[in-house]
């Protein structure tokens, strides 16, 4: 039945990638290079590689909310501040300390500790930070109005400005590259006005007040030769000021008395601008060309302003979205741009949005170059996808699957690029998306939702500019109506055939599908003909997605008595299988006539077979493409092979601990792949019904299960926001081992070597390096008998028998002594084996200190070394304790150590004078009797004289 026997089993998957919670909420920073992302998950700061999705590291935290943070622009230093209104600066790793070689592993625990922290850093929250251009000062204003600018590398203030009349809402420092002496804060707050403040003079008074704006000021940016300032706000306008003006006459400006009077400096408006959307974010372009501005805003878009014409020049497009205008409020909100960040080195505006997602927009022209998914909450279910429409491309090429649709609690599907944390969003359903499958040539993706509806989603060449993405998205092209409830299964037809109007060397390379299933809430199986659907990505790209093809329904068939849970098309398209929570599984048949000519399409199934024996609702359904088996996963915790002959159960898989929610046919129908509500996914031998490994990483229900067509990479993804990839790695460990048997080997002869040529230090090392305690055993062993030679002084002063390993065991380093020190402590347990422990410890205590024994324990501790060598922050309670905790653990490891050879060595040393005392015993014994001996024999001669 199991076909492929000469196939190799697959054993071993490894972790490759991780795709977690990125953004949860709060503030966002990012690099001058946009390449490296500081964001908020939880209460903690977490830096990522934006290219790779690595997490480079996490910063430590004090448990409470962060309300602030910022990147220098050299890169150097990260600041953030918590609701405790703590101040904690943090270091930047170096870019080639985290470059990626091979195969990395995500999601590091690591915790960077701070180099300096600041106790009530304000009175108030701090909701707003900026750092100066030299990446020398940060200045942060809090809910209570006051500003202050921080010297960063020595942590104290050099700047305190009152008089704000409300929370601090924008700042900006503006340092002259032409002029020391010029050197600007401009700040804005809730009363509406735009402050500026000169950081060269000694007063806390502001050399001049902007009065422009009638709701919170968001932004202020002045322009490089500190001419014009930008400011934008949430009452929708875009002012722009001339900071050389030396007579304002107008009302709107306020300035110093002194600086008015020597006609210094005296800003005018220049121009207002009508946005038409709240503004949150704004700043000045620098990028040599006429004075450019962007905004943005609550439509979630980028626009890219000439000041002085008041005009749109370039801005982002909602590509495939539906218009701000028709979407709800909900979604409306999601959309909404939140923050933003001009990175004007790398040319890139990056936005933070209501949905916890981050766009990367080009500063040029406002493309779309990026867009990172923040956070995906519960993940239900995840397919693999190609870019390539034309089924002839289904290959074992892991290039293939470019990309990963996932389904979550929300009405957008996304779908990611395999290779980066690019992403893109399929917005067309009105609920929540349940399920999702891919056509047979992996081009095709099909979606059903709480909205009662399937989708039919084809690639297309639009928008995303990115030259390290394929610069490809889904456009939604048919839909699926019908149904009464929620659509919560879904599956195309198998069997892909060209279009018929492909031809070679035409650019149509689309491909054509049969049908499409959908098992409904409403206990009913739909089936629609989409032999007439064009899927090529030219067609859909024109396509609009408000007004996709409406498919036709072929067929509704009542299938259980429950909800359907999962629906499965046999290789041939001969067969349907559907699962419910009606504890049975269904076999139907399948007949399907495609339209030709006048002739309309034809659909109808026939019920061939009940599969009962399952206690609990079916969850998944799958059919083997090799055997003429299907596997049923349910609530029960089993996961049951059926024959298809006879439809009776043939084998039944346990192991699971809670429901099993996913089941996929691997390695040519050998082996299963199983998910679970216990956030396992395990991997089965089918022939012996054995779990040969268990996959680890999810801390909540594993509801989606997807495998590359090459199947050489797994995805698992689960209710807790974690997508991971699984890199199959059974060559990889086998040749691990056959190479460490190889090493083994050579060690072992070279071990037998330096014994012949008694060269004992290094037999010695090779024999501890190898963790032989045996052939270490048998070399002490050997050599102990010849302590007992005086012929010779070589072996006098020798308290191992040999002064060669009494100098080894001299000279050991810290992390090998530690090593004998245990095997001596286990030897020592032994009767047989004790002398040689006695031996071994009298030698150790004898040439090395009790100093050279603590660190060995302290340098045997490879983390404990590591975390030590990382811990530079300065001496406060929290770094102490860490230290304190790490020593610790090693005095523990010693404690051990002494409590497993003191009771031992006692009974030894007891036995050991017992013996002696039972020698003297012996010894006054014999003495007795020599003397009698000698007496009787004396005295028989003087009776004889």
């Amino acid at each position: 039945m199991y076909s492929g026997s000469a196939h190799r089993l697959r054993t071993s998957f490894r972790k490759r990638k991780v795709i977690g919670p990125l953004h949860t909420n709060g503030p966002v920073s990012a690099t001058s290079d946009a390449r490296r992302l500081a964001t908020c998950v939880n209460e903690e700061a977490v830096l990522t590689e934006v290219d790779t999705g690595i997490e480079i590291c996490r910063y430590k935290g004090d448990e409470t909310e962060i309300t602030a943070l910022a990147i220098s622009p050299s890169d150097s230093y990260l600041l953030i501040f918590y609701t405790s209104l703590f101040l904690r600066i943090y270091e930047l790793p170096v870019r080639s300390t985290f470059t990626e070689e091979g195969d990395v592993e995500v999601a590091s625990s690591s915790r960077v500790p701070w180099i300096r922290q600041i106790a009530r850093a304000h009175d108030a929250p701090v909701h707003v930070i900026t750092i100066d251009p030299t990446s020398s000062y940060a200045a942060s204003g809090s809910a209570d109005g006051h500003v202050k600018i921080w010297n960063i590398a020595r942590g104290f203030v050099t700047h305190s400005f009152r008089g704000h009349a409300g929370v601090i809402s924008a700042l900006h420092f503006h340092f002259s590259k032409t002029n020391a002496t010029t050197k600007y804060l401009v700040t804005g707050s809730v009363d509406t006005k735009i402050r500026i403040f000169d950081l060269t003079a000694k007063s806390d008074q502001p050399i001049a007040t902007l009065d422009g704006h009638v709701s919170v000021p968001r932004g202020v940016s002045v322009s490089d030769d500190g001419r014009w300032l930008v400011s934008g706000g949430r009452d929708a306008v875009l002012l722009l000021w001339d900071l050389h003006a030396t007579d304002s006459g107008l009302d709107l400006v306020t300035t110093s008395k002194k600086k008015a009077a020597k006609g210094k400096f005296a800003p005018k408006l220049a121009n207002t601008i009508p946005v038409l959307e709240r503004i949150e974010a704004v700043s000045i372009l620098n990028d040599g060309e006429r004075l450019r501005a962007y905004t943005a805003g609550e439509k979630g878009t980028v626009k890219l302003w000439d000041v002085f014409r008041g005009e749109v020049v370039a801005g982002s497009s909602r590509n495939g979205q539906k218009p701000f205008a028709e979407l709800s409020e909900d979604m409306q909100e999601q959309v909404q741009i939140v923050s933003a960040i001009y990175l004007p080195e790398a040319q890139t505006i990056v936005t933070v949005h209501g949905d916890q997602n981050i766009l990367f927009h080009s500063s040029t022209n406002g493309s779309l170059l990026r867009q990172v998914i923040g956070f995906n909450d519960e993940i239900i279910d995840a397919a693999f996808l190609s870019s390539t429409s034309n089924p002839s491309c289904h290959s074992s090429s892991s290039t293939h699957d470019t990309h990963l649709a996932i389904a979550t609690n929300s009405s957008q599907i996304r779908v990611y690029s395999t290779e980066s944390l690019n992403a893109c969003l399929l917005d067309s359903h009105k609920d929540m998306v349940l399920c999702l499958d891919r056509s047979a040539g992996g081009s095709v993706l099909a979606s059903g939702s709480k909205d009662k509806s399937a989708r039919i989603w084809a690639p297309s060449s639009l928008s995303i500019e990115d030259s390290s993405s394929s610069g490809v998205v889904w456009s939604c092209i048919a839909v699926c109506e019908g149904h009464t409830e929620s659509v919560g299964a879904v599956a195309f037809s198998r069997r892909p055939f060209p279009s018929a109007t492909a031809t070679e060397g035409s650019k149509e390379t689309g491909e054509r599908l049969r049908f499409v299933f959908t098992g409904s809430q409403d206990r009913t199986v739909k089936l629609w003909d989409l032999s007439s659907t064009s899927f090529d990505s030219s067609l859909s790209s024109t396509t609009s997605p408000n007004d996709p093809m409406r498919a036709k329904s072929l067929l509704t068939q009542i299938a259980h008595d429950k909800d359907i849970n999962s629906l499965d098309v046999s290789p041939n398209d001969k067969l349907l299988v559907t699962g419910s929570q009606d504890k049975t599984a269904k076999i139907w048949e399948i007949h399907h006539s495609a339209a030709t000519g006048k002739k309309s399409a034809k659909g109808e199934l026939k019920l061939l077979g009940t599969l009962k024996g399952h206690k609990r609702g079916v969850w998944n359904v799958r059919f083997s493409r090799f055997d003429r088996i299907v596997a049923t996963a349910s609530g029960d915790r089993t996961v049951k092979l059926w024959s298809l002959e006879n439809f009776s159960c043939i084998k039944t898989f346990e192991g699971h601990t809670n429901s099993i929610l996913r089941v996929e046919f691997l390695n040519r129908g050998m082996q299963l792949l199983t998910a679970a509500a216990d956030g396992l996914v395990k991997l089965w031998n089918i022939k012996d019904e054995e779990c040969l490994a268990s996959l680890d990483n999810h801390e909540g229900k594993v509801w989606a299960l997807a495998i590359s067509s090459d199947e050489k990479t797994l995805v698992s993804a689960a209710a807790d926001s974690v997508v991971t990839f699984w890199q199959d790695c059974t060559e990889l460990e086998e040749e691990e081992r056959q190479t460490a048997k190889n090493d083994l080997v050579l060690k072992e002869q070279d071990f037998v070597n330096y014994v012949s040529l008694n060269d004992y230090r290094n037999a010695i090392l090779l024999a501890l390096s190898m963790d032989q305690p045996g052939r270490l055993f048998n070399l002490f062993n050997t050599i102990r008998p010849q302590r007992i030679k005086t012929s010779t002084d070589k072996y006098q002063q020798s308290i191992t028998g040999n002064t060669s390993v009494d100098q080894v065991i001299k000279t050991l380093p810290p992390l090998e002594l530690a090593r004998l020190l245990r095997h001596a402590r286990n030897w020592n347990a032994n009767n047989k084996s004790f002398a040689v422990a006695q031996t071994v410890l009298h030698a150790i205590l004898k040439y090395r200190s009790a100093n050279d024994i603590l660190d060995a324990f302290q340098g045997g501790n490879a983390v404990t070394a590591d975390v030590l060598s990382e811990i530079q922050a300065p001496p406060d309670a929290e770094h102490s304790a860490i230290v304190v905790s790490l020593k610790e653990k090693d005095m523990r490891a010693l404690k051990e150590l002494l409590d497993g050879l003191i009771p031992y060595t006692e009974r030894h040393f007891a036995r050991a004078e017992k013996m002696v005392q039972d020698s003297y015993v012996v010894d006054y014994v014999l003495n007795e009797m020599d003397s009698g001996v000698i007496f009787n024999g004396e005295d028989a001669i003087m009776t004889e004289a």
